[in-house]
């Protein structure tokens, strides 16, 4: 995809730290002295195995959490230092397991969908949908293929279903950047193909994509440059192809893999 150089970075990090757990753990940093730009309109993989930061990252992009104060550190996302962040949320579309992790099996699809308006994980007695968020919800359902899925509860649906309900949540506000983190997990081998080709079809679209992921087989073809993270660190970055090699993941998940493509997917074994 082409890339407006004219345009903000979507996100200008630089020497970004970031530490979890309280002080116990301050001293094993879950981002260490990150930098990383990545354009508007990117298609880009952040790979990694668990436990790397890669959820630290979106957090910290998403403004959930902050990096450590030093001088040298500078966070910019879309050419801007502040944010009210709902404001920010409205503009990028996030997909996270967090969305699900309360007790929300009566929730509808419809529901969830919605949610994303209010920056929550469900529709609470002091939120008051608008028309229009209602209107919205409804065509991002029906964008995803899943219109029927409105008035399901969550506790009937598959994991597949549940996933995209999450993605039609995050795709109600119409944002340019949609960021993924580890969208796969819990799917069956079906419902991980019906994500991918969704995914395309929404790369396809115009919007740009942010997969956070440690499955080297769910970077679809549209996605050009993959950054390797490793404890917090960022080991590699560069054009897929250049990337992807059996030598460099095997030194990222520390074991022998080898690494096979066929027509424009990757996989390890």
């Amino acid at each position: 995809m082409a890339v407006d150089c004219g345009m903000p970075a979507l996100l200008d990090f630089r020497h970004v730290t970031v530490s979890r757990g309280g002080s116990r753990n301050a001293s094993v940093p879950a981002l260490d002295d990150v930098s990383l730009r990545i354009e508007q309109g990117e298609h880009v993989c952040i790979l990694g195995p668990n436990g790397c930061g890669k959820s630290t990252l979106i957090k910290t992009i998403t403004r959930e959490l902050y990096p450590l104060q030093k001088e040298e550190t500078f966070v910019s996302i879309l050419g801007r230092e502040r944010w009210d962040i709902f404001e920010l949320r409205n503009l990028l579309g996030v997909v996270s397991p967090d969305a699900l992790a309360c007790d929300a099996g009566e929730v509808t699809g419809r529901d969830i969908v919605i949610s994303g308006f209010f920056s929550s994980v469900r529709v609470f007695p002091h939120h008051h949908p608008l028309t229009e968020h209602i209107r919205l919800a409804e065509e991002a359902l029906s964008r995803l293929g899943i219109a029927h899925l409105g008035a399901r509860p969550l506790a009937q649906m598959s994991s597949g279903e549940a996933k995209r309900t999450l993605i039609a949540r995050a795709l109600a506000h119409k944002p340019e950047t949609l960021l993924l983190d580890e969208p796969s997990n819990a799917l069956d081998i079906a419902a991980q193909f019906r994500l991918r080709d969704k995914l395309r079809d929404l790369a396809k679209s115009g919007l740009a994509i942010v997969l956070v992921t440690h499955h080297v087989s769910e970077i679809i073809p549209e996605i050009e440059r993959v950054i390797l993270l490793k404890a917090g660190r960022i080991v590699a970055d560069g054009p897929k192809n250049a990337i992807l090699t059996t030598r460099n993941l095997t030194e990222l998940f520390g074991v022998p893999v080898e690494v096979t493509s066929r027509d424009g997917y990757f996989d390890i074994s």
